[in-house]
């Protein structure tokens, strides 16, 4: 299996350079150079196999000669050993043909935790092997940050540098980022929003030198092996209720357009879903472009659901590259209207296939706290805003529906008991949370000053 770019000129690479790599030289993402299919006898075999041989057969075929078959069965039996449920990512009835599919039993409560935990185990065997270490740079909205210093901490050949939005994160996911002691984890807190923190990063993938210099990594969703690993869950539960007999549709609450993105990997593999419903709080971009046409920027609105608190979409690249027929030089103006004119407009042609696969929704503060409330009285389900805008999304698709559960409602305790009047609790090995020390250093949002400080702070 090979590896190219959205936007046509950087090198073509393996699964594992690919996975190192993370951001093309290009300015791009990878993808794989063909989508590998799953027939339908195969994807009925799935059913009732554990979450671990699931995600095993569904990835073996893009990781190439990589790794053995002994090998990645090791890395994925260990990528899920710390998760607090026996089905990893299980299903839950909220209605009549209505499930939400929790994706938050990892150890930072958050869906990132199902693609984080895989991705520190493939990279520690691989920079082993290659007696190598990385710098690890990324930036995120909330849960991304937590997810990688969770699963890299104390890790020998890696240091990791988080950015994230000074101020504009919930306390539960600041304290995840800031409490681990570790000394090769930095939470770096940006005086900006989360648009300005992955605006820097993709800056210093974008200069070669420090690139280079720093040997610098990738390990939120502009991460292949990040997609690749969350596509699984969509197999787990779709053949859960009778796939491939019958068609399930998703509502995946989605601001970086990651989430969403894996469920159409999983469809273009052969998986019977119907339709994806892209759903979005009050940063809207997503579901503006899906109703119209028109990809345009806006301000960013701080919201109770934080992790979608986005307007640059980073892996709604990838689709581009599919709706435009895979064609780099297309997908290369499409970005650079998006810089230099804060939007554009998808070709008919375009829409009309993003129209044939998504649906969008949005949903306001006021209508996201209804919600939490509504279900909490109605089926005794607290929710996180995030997961309450998937649920609400899918209320209006008929059919069979699953609903991603992204993150635990304790990460966000004052929106949900603001809303539904329960506080949720964390769970017991998270209770001292709390109570321990923060390490952070609080930086402007100016290139030179967050590189400055990664060279000075890193062990490369």
């Amino acid at each position: 299996m090979r590896y190219i770019s959205t936007r046509g000129d950087a090198p073509v690479l393996s699964f594992e350079e690919a996975m190192l790599t993370g951001l093309a030289r290009d300015g791009g993402l990878y993808l794989p150079e063909t989508w590998p299919t799953m027939s339908e006898a195969e994807i009925a075999d799935l059913a009732g196999k554990s979450f671990e041989e699931v995600a095993f057969r569904v990835m073996k075929p893009y990781i190439g000669d990589a790794f053995t078959e002994e090998e990645f069965r090791g890395i994925i039996d260990r990528a899920y050993a710390s998760f607090g449920h026996d089905l990893r990512c299980p299903l839950v009835q909220v209605g009549p043909e209505r499930w939400v599919q929790e994706l938050h039993h990892g150890p930072t409560l958050a869906f990132k935790d199902v693609a984080m935990q895989l991705i520190g185990q493939l990279f520690e065997f691989a920079l082993k092997r290659r007696g190598e270490r990385v710098t690890i740079v990324g930036a995120t909205s909330g849960d991304t940050g937590s997810a990688a210093i969770e699963a890299f901490r104390g890790l020998e050949a890696v240091d990791v540098f988080i950015l994230y939005p000074h101020g504009r994160v919930s306390e539960v996911q600041r304290r995840q980022m800031t409490t681990p002691t570790e000394s090769n984890v930095h939470a770096l807190a940006v005086e900006g929003d989360f648009d300005d923190c992955q605006a820097a990063v993709k800056a210093m993938f974008n200069d070669f030198d420090f690139r280079d210099r720093m040997k610098l990594a990738a390990v939120n969703s502009i991460n292949w092996a990040r997609v690749l690993a969350q596509a699984v869950y969509y197999f787990t539960s779709a053949v859960a209720l009778d796939a491939p007999g019958r068609k399930i549709s998703y509502s995946v609450p989605t601001g970086n357009f990651g989430d969403v993105f894996a469920g159409y990997v999983a469809k273009r593999m052969g998986l019977p879903i119907d339709r994806l419903v892209v759903a979005t709080n009050q940063n809207d971009i997503l579901h503006r472009t899906v109703q119209t046409g028109a990809h345009e920027k806006r301000g960013v609105e701080p919201s109770t659901s934080p992790s979608m608190d986005i307007q640059v979409s980073s892996n709604f690249e990838r689709l581009l590259f599919d709706l435009y027929d895979r064609e780099g030089p297309a997908v290369q103006q499409l970005m650079k209207e998006l810089s230099d004119n804060g939007g554009f407009a998808l070709s008919q042609g375009a829409k009309d296939r993003l129209c044939d696969e998504f649906d969008s929704a949005r949903y306001g503060e006021d209508e996201v706290a209804g919600l939490i409330k509504t279900y909490a009285a109605k089926t005794g389900h607290v929710l996180c805003p995030h997961t309450a805008i998937g649920v609400g999304a899918a209320e209006a698709v008929s059919g069979p529906v699953v609903a991603l559960a992204t993150a635990h409602a304790a990460k966000f305790p004052d929106a949900v008991e603001a809303a539904c009047g329960q506080r949720p609790a964390l769970p017991a090995r998270m209770a001292d949370l709390y109570e321990r020390d923060e390490r952070f250093t609080v930086l402007p949002n100016d290139l030179d000053a967050l590189k400055g400080h990664i060279r000075k702070s890193a062990r490369t």
